[in-house]
């Protein structure tokens, strides 16, 4: 952890000790394992908001899909192992000829 020793940490312990007494430890103890706590929730918070955007974006471009082969499929282009980006150039030259 950071590179130090048990020396060093004894130390940093004992000015911490010195600079805030003995009742005060506990309690920033606790208010540090409080911030700790509400730090981790935030952050799972916030990955939890990305991944249900994630599916969101995901299950929409899924659904632009179908809609694109459903209308080639309406409008009797065979679409059979194209990409998405085939398929609108078809789309978009049969209703130009139309």
């Amino acid at each position: 952890m950071f590179g130090l020793g048990p020396t060093e940490i004894i130390l940093i312990l004992a000015i911490i000790l010195l600079l805030f007494g003995a009742s005060k430890v506990p309690e920033l103890a606790r208010s540090l394992g409080s911030a700790m706590g509400e730090f981790k929730k935030a952050k799972m918070e916030v990955e939890r908001e990305l991944k249900v955007g994630e599916n969101l974006a995901m299950s929409t471009e899924e659904s632009e899909s179908a809609r694109l082969r459903k209308a080639a499929k309406d409008l009797g282009i065979d679409i059979e192992g194209m990409s998405d980006e085939d398929i609108k150039m078809l789309i978009r030259e049969k209703l130009a000829s139309q």
